[in-house]
């Protein structure tokens, strides 16, 4: 629970009995290796916290290829917001690539937090702000570079991840093939 305190505290102040009123409406959960956190054609219910895990977000192409948009690791918050905000069916899934254990807010109680904690809008905001910023610095790359620097750039950006998860969602975020991927690998090493 403290890295999760801690990770609402870099944006913004909570007194002791916010803190406290966070604790209590979060729930842990634990996601084998394989499960779903959310899952296209449903609405995501939940907002989590990833304590240990990596998780990714895909989707399947109109050729039913499945499509890795981003990988979402330790101390960074998971959810489908369109979907969860809107309450909308999702257009992705969120997929533990790890076995993960989180931290999670089911929508009343994040809604609590909303109406209850004055600042919290703001927190989220922030929370928001960055995680956007985060995903257009990681998918910039994807556009205007060749294969090797798109993987260079990779490796910059999940120093964490890429010993950790299968190298076709590797090659899917990446848009190349496993094969491709391979010999980028073997050429740069």
């Amino acid at each position: 629970m403290k890295e999760l305190i801690d990770y609402f505290l870099q944006f913004g102040n909570l007194n002791p009995q916010q803190i406290e009123l966070i604790s209590n409406k979060a729930t842990e959960l634990n996601l084998k290796k394989d499960d779903y956190f959310s899952e296209a054609g449903k609405i995501s219910k939940q907002v989590g916290f990833i304590i240990d895990g990596i998780t990714r977000v895909c989707y399947y192409n109109n050729k039913g290829e499945e499509i890795t948009k981003y990988f979402i690791e330790e101390r960074n918050l998971v959810v489908d917001l369109e979907s969860f905000d809107n309450e909308i069916p999702s257009t992705a899934y969120v997929h533990a690539i790890t076995d993960c254990k989180l931290i999670v807010f089911s929508k009343s109680d994040w809604q609590e937090l909303l109406n209850t904690i004055v600042g919290w809008d703001t927190i989220v905001h922030k929370i928001i702000a960055k995680a956007l910023m985060q995903k257009v610095a990681r998918r910039s790359p994807l556009v205007t570079e060749d294969a090797t620097e798109r993987y260079i750039k990779f490796l910059e950006i999940y120093p964490n991840v890429v010993n950790r998860v299968p190298l076709s969602y590797v090659a899917s975020y990446l848009g190349v093939t496993q094969s491709s991927l391979s010999r980028i690998r073997k050429k740069i090493r």
